[in-house]
């Protein structure tokens, strides 16, 4: 019932493993199959309902328990980081369950029209690939963070006792069992769905990115080609109006992937926003806290790693994507233009095609590049800037010790 992707051809689209396990994961974040009846779609909104209630839980006792312990800085900050984890994800998430009908769309533009096949482009994919590396190192990470949550049940038998996965105070008994299982099968299936959510957006937003980005490579790549084609065999008469023409086919698949990547931002702007809006609270609470007992505190350790891998990989595929579009005008300034007229013998299509490429140069002045509701750009820069907040607020925390 989940959506599957296709490619233009009507095959399912091959996912990577992080896509794979968020569509298998996240039912709250990963929309429909079209032509799904009725019944299905209110039984899954009100699964969204409920789920909503159980993160209202969590983020009410994790609030709790940094209330509690407000003047114990330690013992606050041990609860900080999922709380903060809590919090975001719970915006990121349920904002994305609205919008799901928007989300697939733009999955299918992408992978109809966007997305670079190995068996046509094995060299562009094959690069893809590995400029993917990172985010796939950052599932790992949270997968990791995650799996060190399954200790806590071994411990609770070790030590004969009933603590949740997280810091949590309750308003009632919660270590009676029949409030403990299903309180401890919700800390469960709110990892799993924070988790899954974590490293399921990024993979989803960065192979967005880089398969956008080769398609404006591609750009340059055809329009050179085409330049050397005509060159060595097209009449002096017929040279420059060929070539104009070729130029307006590139500049509409130019126009197309520029109103592709105003999709994107309309898609993830907002939670772009969210995700680098809590990010300099989270490492430094993380950071802290692996500092004052990293022995103790392995776990924060794995996810302050996971967070920064998260931060450094999309700021380096937006910076690679912010390059490509930057260098848009020059490459039409430099596609060989000069020297399709110095052949051509055609004045007044000379003339139409030097407006073109004026028009082209114009149009491109200005680079793409992702933003968090138009407050910063998705690049390395604003993420060193992050780290840096992070790295304040952690050196004013531990002169509080």
């Amino acid at each position: 019932m989940r959506y599957l992707p296709r490619l233009k051809d009507g095959t399912p689209a091959p996912m990577s493993w992080p896509l794979a396990l968020y569509r298998r994961l996240n039912h709250i974040a990963w929309p429909l199959e079209d032509g799904v009846s009725r019944r299905v779609v209110l039984l899954e909104r009100f699964v969204i309902f409920v789920g909503f209630l159980v993160f209202c839980l969590h983020n009410e006792v994790d609030m709790h328990y940094c209330l509690a312990n407000r003047k114990d800085i330690d013992k606050m900050l041990t609860g900080m980081p999922t709380y903060l984890v809590l919090f975001e994800l719970q915006i990121r998430c349920f904002q994305l369950a609205v919008k799901k009908n928007a989300f697939k769309r733009l999955l299918q533009k992408y992978y109809a029209d966007i997305y670079v096949t190995e068996e046509a482009e094995p060299v562009i994919f094959a690069r893809i690939q590995r400029q993917m590396l990172a985010t796939r190192l950052n599932s790992v990470a949270y997968l990791m963070a995650l799996l060190n949550f399954l200790l806590v049940p071994v411990q609770n038998i070790i030590h004969h006792r009933r603590e949740m996965l997280y810091k949590q105070v309750y308003l009632f008994d919660n270590t009676k069992l029949y409030f403990f299982i299903p309180l401890i099968c919700a800390n469960y299936w709110v990892g799993i769905i924070i988790t899954s959510m974590l490293f399921g957006e990024l993979n989803v937003l960065g192979e967005l990115m880089m398969h956008l980005n080769a398609r404006y490579k591609l750009l340059a790549r055809d329009l050179h080609r085409v330049a050397k084609h005509l060159l060595e065999s097209a009449h002096p008469a017929e040279i420059s109006a060929k070539y104009r023409t070729a130029v307006v086919h590139i500049l509409r698949r130019n126009a197309a992937l520029n109103q592709f990547g105003e999709q994107m931002e309309l898609e993830f702007s907002f939670r772009i926003f969210i995700l680098f809006a809590f990010s300099a609270a989270l490492l430094c609470a993380m950071g802290y806290k692996a500092y004052t007992n990293p022995s103790a505190n392995i776990v924060y350790i794995v996810w302050f790693a996971a967070k920064l891998c998260e931060l450094l990989a999309l700021g380096m595929l937006g910076s690679i994507v912010y390059t490509t579009t930057d260098q848009l005008s020059l490459m039409y300034y430099s596609c060989e233009w000069e020297q399709i007229i110095h052949k051509s013998s055609n004045a007044s299509e000379n003339v139409e095609l030097m407006k073109l490429i004026t028009l082209a140069i114009a149009i491109n002045c200005r680079a793409y590049c992702l933003t968090g509701l138009n407050y910063f750009r998705v690049t390395l820069v604003a993420v060193l800037k992050i780290i840096q907040g992070a790295f304040s607020y952690f050196t004013f925390l531990t002169s509080m010790r």
